[in-house]
């Protein structure tokens, strides 16, 4: 339940205005005066919103709203006066007010300010995330991660901030690894740097060390250009390798040299190149046991795994479930240009009974998926048809849940099985400038060859054989005839 702060003087307003936010599903707390306001925002950041009068005797009104901005309180607030002059509301909006209200109000009319508060409060939260994950100073604050279960996680990344060493983060998917690897460049020496994120599963196995290291021109067919690889994009900066355990054992030997030794060998190139780069890695299974089964390098586990920050699941945090709700719908909202105040507390009650196996990632998408199918303003359980059927238990919901591309249930990172990998072997193209027995073909083959071939491209017109060879077209005749292309040519004219 959302709590609020009702501060006023006067003992009967007080009361009354308590009893309002109560009624609408809202858990008030009160204050007598502007110093005691002050003292409850600062010991608890987590309040959803503050009614605040502007008269009152120790401290007033726009007191309080000079002090939060001094100590960057940023708990939306809503005023409520019994003056109503315009004055009075230009210079309580310029201190940062998010509403205001003559006295006496409607309860609808308060019940709506209070909403339409912390929906701005989410939406501007969301922005501001979203602005340092940007600029690289992500960090604690822009990250929903007030459940118990993430202090230990917070703590973790603020010491592992004040250093390079290599971190791991290990948890189930869609738990929100690269958040905390941000949170953990944005805390540090390395704030605002380059934070380049690699997906160490979808890249193809061919170009997993052009990727990662980069290549030279003309290190392999089709490298027409030199290409700067991941290593040295995050120069001075962080590198996130998503996904480590999905890398190919080859490359976790050069992966392995890169972090002890500090440099990179380009595709093709001739000698070593130094990067300054802090490698953070993450994986949605245990490193330890794909160590013990031989899919991962065991030296490389251990050079990977020198801090190791564990993510739990959002069923383990689920005190941070209305947060993120309210965050989605805001930004949701505000992105598709609907209407949507908020969540029934019967809709959230549904939520938080439901063990979401994808975690924050599926949550998201449910309550986008909502706000779609939601033509009121407020979600209601009708509006989560999925989450419905997953608690219903009837064949039909089995069936819809199991063909979807969610997990019917949780599963662990300890007993998480290994993705099965399909080795496709392609034969091996030949190489046009070799000849059968595998040398290097003679330059008059090699020529015949790319004559023939310019004929059939431009469709045996020999003015644009010619442009295209970069020869005259006597010269070209000649050569038709030393290689014996003429009488060919000739025959396909007849």
């Amino acid at each position: 339940m959302t709590r609020i702060l009702v501060v006023d003087d006067d003992p009967v307003q007080l009361r009354l205005t308590a009893e309002v936010a109560n009624k609408a599903g809202f858990k008030p707390l009160t204050a007598t005066g502007g110093e005691q306001a002050l003292a409850i925002l600062r010991d608890d950041r987590n309040i959803g919103a503050m009614i605040l009068d502007l008269v009152m005797p120790d401290l007033d009104g726009m007191g309080v709203l000079d002090a939060m901005r001094r100590e960057g309180l940023t708990t939306p607030v809503i005023i409520q006066t019994g003056n109503a002059s315009l004055e009075t509301v230009i210079s309580a909006m310029r201190n940062g007010a998010a509403d205001y209200f003559v006295k006496p109000v409607a309860p609808e009319r308060l019940v709506i300010s209070l909403r339409n508060a912390m929906k701005l409060d989410a939406l501007e939260a969301t922005i501001r995330a979203e602005r340092a994950r940007r600029t690289g100073t992500f960090s604690a604050r822009d990250m929903i991660a007030k459940a118990p279960a993430m202090e230990r996680v917070i703590s973790l990344c603020a010491k592992a901030a004040k250093s390079t060493i290599p971190v791991l983060i290990e948890g189930e998917t869609g738990v929100g690894k690269e958040l905390i690897a941000r949170i953990i460049q944005g805390s540090g020496d390395r704030a605002g740097k380059p934070f380049v994120t690699v997906n160490c599963g979808a890249i193809p196995p061919n170009l997993v060390e052009s990727v990662l290291f980069g290549h030279k021109k003309g290190a392999f067919t089709g490298a027409i250009a030199d290409q700067t690889g991941k290593f040295a994009e995050a120069h001075n900066g962080t590198l996130f390798l998503d996904e480590v355990g999905e890398l190919p054992l080859d490359i976790q030997v050069k992966l392995l040299r890169v972090l002890q030794e500090g440099e990179i060998e380009p595709v093709g190139a001739s000698r070593t190149e130094r990067v300054n780069v802090r490698v953070i890695s993450a994986t949605n299974r245990r490193l330890l046991n794909l160590a013990k089964s031989g899919e991962f390098r065991e030296d490389l586990y251990y050079r990977l795994n020198v801090f190791p920050i564990y993510t739990p699941p959002l069923r383990e945090r689920m005190e941070d479930l209305n947060a993120m709700v309210a965050m989605f719908i805001a930004r949701f909202a505000a992105e598709a240009g609907k209407r949507i105040l908020g969540i029934s507390p019967a809709a959230l009650s549904l939520l938080a009974g439901y063990d979401w196996p994808g975690n924050v990632r599926q949550l998201e998408n449910a309550v986008y998926r909502a706000g779609i199918l939601s033509d009121g303003a407020f979600l209601e359980t009708v509006d989560f048809p999925q989450i419905i059927a997953q608690s219903s238990g009837r064949d039909r919901a089995i069936r819809e849940i199991q063909s979807s591309p969610v997990a019917a249930a949780p599963t662990h990172i300890d007993a998480a099985t290994a993705r099965q990998r399909i080795d496709v072997n392609l034969p091996a193209a030949p190489d046009r400038f070799l000849d059968p027995s595998g040398e290097v073909a003679a330059l008059a083959e090699i020529e015949r060859a790319a004559i023939v071939f310019a004929i059939q491209h431009h469709g045996g017109r020999m003015s644009r054989v010619a442009r295209a060879l970069k020869i005259g077209r006597s010269t070209l005749y000649r050569k038709l005839h030393e290689y014996g292309l003429a009488e060919d040519l000739l025959s396909d004219a007849a």
